[in-house]
Order: C-alpha cells, then structure tokens, then sequence
C-alpha cells in the first residue's frame, strides 16, 4: 500500500474514531460496566480498556494536527520539533495508559544511556514496549532514539507521519531481499551523535512460551550447538543476530544498553490484556545496562555467542526481578 493511500485511510479514521468515542461514551461506558460486574470482574477491566481507547484516540489526533502544523509551518524536517512532539506524545500516552489502568512504572539504570552513540537491546514481551523505551529514552534520559521497527506500525497516523521524519526504519520482516533491509540499518546507526540511540528488539516478536519453544526448536534444527546454550531461556525469546550486528556495524563505537523489565508479560494480545488488568496492577520494572564496546566481538561466531551470552544474562534479570516482587 503506497504512503498515501495509507494516510488517507488512516488518518480519516483516527478522527472519526476520537468523536466516536466521545459519542457513545454515553452508551458504552455503562455497557462495559455491566459487562464488567456481570463477569465479576470488579476492576471492571472492559470499563478500564474503554478509557484507555477514549485517551489514545484523541492522543493521536492531536499529534496528527500538531504534526500537520509543523508540516504547514515549514518545520516538518526539524528534527528537534519532531523530538519534542515525540517526547510529548510517549510521555502523555503512557500517563493515560497510567490513570486508566493502575499499573506503575519505574526505570532503572537511565543514566547507563548516557552518552551516545548507543544501541539498545531491549526486551520485546507486550504491546507496550515500544511507548515505555520511547518514555525512558526521551523523557527521563532526555536523548533521542532511532527505532528498528516493524512496517505493520505504520497503520498507526502518528507512529507513520513521526516515525517517517525521524531517523527510524520500519522493517520488512517478509523482505525476499534480507541484505537490502540490514544495509538500512547499517545506515540508520551511522553519524550518531552523543544524544542518539539506536533502538532494536533483537527477539522480532512478543515472547510467549509458544514463540520460545518454537524458536529454540528451529535453531536446534540448523545448530544444535547454539539452541543448547539458549535452551536455558525461560522468559526471553532467543535474539536474531543480523540486526543488531548491522546497527553496529554502522555506530562501530556505539557502547550497547541492554533493558529489560517485568509486568507487562502476557499483555502481548488483547485478551492478554484484559486478563491482566482484571487483577491488582503488576508494577513495571524496566532496568538498564550498559556494556562497554571494547568487550564486543566484531563479528562472526564469537558475536552471536557473545548475543546469545548477553540474552541469557537478560533472561536471569527477568527471573530475578519477577522473584523480588513475588
């Protein structure tokens, strides 16, 4: 589908969606309720999930109008108000995902991205995973990010009109032409700056025990040796080394920040999520480590042991913060 076409599908239907809410809130919001007390799911989830689409919706229309000011204003290159539109739409988005459903977020570990050029490893277990990094890396540690993400996003009006201004790259994962994909990595982490970081979710999808066995058996069926050593993951999906081998290659000095949290497992489908907030809010907990390069292989088998090492390490994380707030 061209860019326009895209847009013109859309953007329309934000708009419509944002009054629609509104409209039937009147009708819906009871609705909900009952549909709520009646399952007796008394933090009535349905009712929460309601609230949290009124406030996305309307988020997203103002940064579509706000970034179609900049564009009418001639500041629709300048990366600077980009950024801070960015900033603004992450920051008020997870305020909202805050108020409708009670869950806490907390970071640790933001000074590890300081300073650039870095890239980010980080955990990829929810749909929000994309909001909360963008939170962390623009508002508390105040830098700007180059995201590695999946084409399918640019469905949504702002991640499209921002994330196409912003030095990002939306990824073909159906790419008959791998080399092509990755060189646009290699050139997105290239000239960073030390406000710049390079954002990649090295698993390529949201983990989920289905995901993670089929992944290890899929290695262990081309190198046994590699699927024994990730045999031992039991919250992270195994890491696809292409990516983030590229992002090095074009930021050849680039320190890595490896992130990962915990409360926002299961929430990767809708139903997941409507599980979730159905019980007492899990608090998020999202840590940061810096790795210096110097301890980096360059490449080849040493790097993608060196990967796999790390995610492991990653994955003992989880388990050990999932265990303090047990």
């Amino acid at each position: 589908m061209s860019t326009l076409r895209r847009r013109l599908i859309s953007i329309p239907a934000v708009f419509c969606a944002a009054v629609l809410v509104v409209v039937l809130i009147p009708i819906w919001l009871p609705v909900c309720a009952v549909a709520d007390i009646v399952r007796g799911k008394f933090r009535l989830p349905l009712v929460r999930l309601f609230a949290f689409g009124v406030g996305w919706a309307w988020l997203e229309t103002a940064g579509v109008m706000i970034a179609f000011v900049l564009w009418v204003t001639g500041r629709g290159s300048n990366l600077d108000a980009t950024y801070a539109l960015q900033r603004w739409w992450a920051s008020r988005l997870l305020a909202v995902l805050r108020a409708a459903t009670g869950i806490a977020i907390a970071a640790d570990g933001v000074d590890q991205l300081k300073p650039g050029p870095a890239v980010m490893l980080c955990r990829h277990a929810s749909l929000a995973d994309s909001l909360v990094s963008a939170w962390v890396i623009t508002s508390l540690a105040e830098m700007r990010p180059r995201y590695v993400l999946k084409k399918e996003l640019l469905n949504d009006p702002c991640l499209d009109l921002l994330g196409n201004r912003l030095p990002n790259h939306f990824i073909d994962r159906d790419a008959t032409d791998s080399s092509a994909e990755l060189r646009r990595l290699t050139d997105l982490a290239a000239a960073m700056g030390p406000r710049d970081v390079a954002v990649i979710f090295p698993e390529g999808t949201r983990s989920s025990p289905k995901k993670r066995a089929s992944a290890l058996a899929k290695i262990g069926g081309a190198d046994p040796q590699r699927g024994q050593r990730l045999s031992a993951l039991h919250h992270l999906i195994p890491p696809r080394p292409a990516g983030t081998a590229a992002l090095m290659s074009g930021a050849p000095t680039a320190d890595v920040v490896v992130a990962w949290h915990i409360g926002f497992d299961g929430m990767n489908t809708f139903g997941g999520i409507l599980s979730a907030i159905s019980k007492p809010p899990r608090p998020v907990r999202m840590q940061l480590q810096r790795i210096p390069r110097s301890v980096v292989p360059t490449g080849g088998e040493e790097f993608v042991t060196w990967l796999d090492e790390t995610w492991l390490a990653a994955d003992r994380n989880v388990d050990r913060l999932l265990r303090e707030t047990s």
